[in-house]
């Protein structure tokens, strides 16, 4: 938990921008995976912490903007949770240490929010992605599931994204620690890339030394040789010599901020020529691409330079051909590349997803594209001083994808089919690390993991 003053200043920017009626957070429940008593991790919702900071379950949050006052509903526990888990701070004693003196019972929420819908005041709610606070809404305000992702406030929305996008000193702190510990994962991912290895043996090292540090796994590790699926979670796969691992992963701090890695390793000592030469062209890319990143630069013109150095190096390879331009511009290089190069990062992995990406990523002026591909662009819009997000361009070579396009004949001006066939079982390459936008430029967060993955085998 941060200071207290941290929360009481986040609350009242977050007052002053949404002006009237009544804030509802939620926060979220304990999930179970089989039985009632047998929950997953408890993962708190992310603009519940941002705001109030308490990591525990059952709570929910009012900030009343017109009679200046801010409540926390919930539960202290009681002798018969003590005997199982233990005494707990009273939820008084965690509400006093981020600036919040009205604490109630969690049965006292319906009432109050009766009574301020029959006095006709406005109730401001972000859309619930947990189906436990879609259930208590539709109950609370009489918001049916269907509608609530509609009815949500925009204007909460906006004003959350605005806070939240910008980083404070003591977050970017906790995500160079997060960052730091996911290249300690990243560094032992490279050195088991070994013959005869277990993709489930790897997974397991890595988390453990997630747990180890303090925190878990940001987000299910992404541990393959089967690089070109590219969010693959099935790791049950032995490695073997001329084989390619990809390690996407993160680790959260004990405070729930993240970092977001990838590197692609050569199984054994090195790559071979052709997976050098693959991977030297994402390098360039990435490289590239992260060198733009200055204060008001689009992140989509990132992106789409990005694929412009990426079909630059498929052409000199013989894979792509045409004008480059031209190429991105009408999408042909989706099919190496069929993702967005990066996104926002914090206390989500994809930071405030859950909002809507077109609040998150975009503007009213910029709006997601439909092609294919770009449509995967989570960010798109200009980049600020205090923006943390991630670059990780790659190229996958789909055989699925291949064998579709090849049928329609698409992109035959700028696709070589007959030099593609012969990368069918290449898998993916994909570089990725995570930056924060400085006043003049850029910062890699963390400290410096080498992107030669061949000389991070020997570390």
């Amino acid at each position: 938990m941060f200071n207290k003053e941290t929360y009481i200043s986040r609350r009242q920017s977050l007052k002053e921008a949404v002006r009237d009626g009544i804030i509802l957070l939620m926060g979220n429940e304990e999930s179970p995976m089989n039985y009632t008593d047998n929950a997953f991790p408890f993962r708190q919702d992310s603009s519940f912490l941002y705001f109030f900071g308490l990591d525990r379950p059952g709570l929910v949050a009012v900030i009343d903007i017109d009679d200046e006052r801010e409540i926390v509903f919930g539960n202290d526990i009681d002798i018969e949770d003590i005997i199982w888990t233990g005494p707990m701070v009273s939820l008084s004693e965690q509400c006093f240490h981020i600036g919040v003196n009205d604490v109630r019972k969690t049965s006292a929420v319906a009432q109050l929010l009766a009574d301020a819908m029959a006095s006709g005041r406005k109730i401001h709610f972000l859309p619930p992605y947990r189906s436990e606070n879609k259930l208590k809404i539709q109950e609370w305000l009489q918001v049916p599931v269907a509608d609530q992702k509609a009815k949500a406030s925009v204007s909460l929305i906006k004003a959350i994204v605005a806070q939240r996008s910008i980083k404070s000193q003591e977050e970017i702190t906790e995500i160079d620690k997060a960052v730091n510990i996911s290249a300690q994962m990243q560094t032992k991912a490279s050195q088991m890339a070994l013959d005869g290895q277990s993709e489930t043996i790897i997974a397991g090292a890595l988390e453990g030394i997630a747990v180890s540090a303090g925190g878990r796994l940001a987000f299910p590790s992404i541990i393959t040789i089967n690089g070109q699926i590219l969010h693959n979670h099935s790791q049950g796969n032995q490695l073997k010599k001329g084989q390619m691992l990809l390690c996407d992963c993160g680790a959260d701090t004990a405070m729930r901020y993240g970092g977001d890695l990838t590197r692609t390793t050569p199984v054994d000592d090195q790559f071979t020529s052709r997976q050098k030469e693959i991977y030297s062209i994402v390098r360039t890319a990435h490289e590239s691409a992260i060198n733009m990143l200055i204060p008001g630069k689009k992140f989509l013109d990132v992106h789409l330079h990005a694929c412009e150095k990426l079909t630059e190096g498929l052409k000199d390879l013989g894979l792509m051909k045409g004008d480059i331009h031209d190429a991105v511009r009408q999408g042909a290089h989706a099919m190496f590349f069929q993702c967005g190069l990066g996104h926002l990062l914090g206390l989500d992995t994809h930071d405030m997803e859950d909002l809507g990406e077109q609040y998150t990523g975009y503007t009213e002026a910029l709006v997601k594209s439909t092609q294919f591909g770009l449509k995967s662009l989570r960010l798109g819009r200009e980049v600020q001083e205090g923006f943390v997000l991630t670059v990780e361009p790659g190229i996958y070579f789909i055989p699925e994808l291949i064998d579709l396009w090849k049928s329609e004949k698409k992109f035959e001006e700028f696709i070589c089919y007959d030099v593609l066939e012969k990368y069918r079982d290449f898998g993916g390459i994909r570089i990725e690390d995570d930056l924060l936008i400085t006043s003049d430029g850029h910062r890699v967060l963390g400290n410096p993991l080498e992107r030669d993955t061949e000389k991070l085998k020997r570390k």
